[in-house]
């Protein structure tokens, strides 16, 4: 089984904008269940399915697969939940960890968060200048949760 660790913070700041070039994503959900989803996903010209268990403090199951990239443009608009999510992601080496910049577009606007892997709950990380608060337990923030309450309506 696939396990994944991962904290979640807000990104404060500019300064990350000039470090990296951002790749575009859409992603949409087939299920958005707190104990399971199952996300669709295209990033560039490459489509994934990725199912996910329920969080439990900063991990939890994850198992991904690439799948035709057709198919996934056809599952995002006629399958998936609406809206979908869409965002530009900026992967930026900070010490010894790689930070996944998420800046949102569409229906979560003005929305910036910025997620670390771990190997563990307990790994010791550095936090660059442009860390913010950490959101890892605030449901509000999961990408499942953005389609029901986009973050344009908080």
């Amino acid at each position: 089984m696939g396990k994944e660790t991962e904290k979640k913070f807000l990104v404060q700041g500019d300064v990350w904008r000039s470090l990296v070039k951002g790749t575009a994503y859409r992603q949409g959900y087939l299920n958005s269940a707190k104990e399971r989803t199952v996300r669709v996903r295209t990033i560039a010209d490459k489509g994934y399915l990725t199912v996910k268990g329920i969080t439990t403090g900063a991990t939890r199951a994850e198992y991904e697969y690439e799948i035709p990239a057709a198919e996934a443009e056809a599952m995002l608009t006629d399958l998936c939940e609406k809206p979908l999510i869409e965002k530009t992601r900026y992967k930026i080496q900070a010490g010894s960890h790689v930070w996944e910049i998420d800046e949102f577009l569409g229906e979560n606007q003005g929305l910036v968060v910025a997620e670390v892997e771990l190997t563990s709950k307990d790994q010791a990380f550095q936090k660059p200048e442009w860390i913010g608060g950490e959101v890892t337990g605030d449901p509000r923030y999961f990408n499942s949760n953005l389609i029901k309450h986009p973050f344009t309506r908080w």
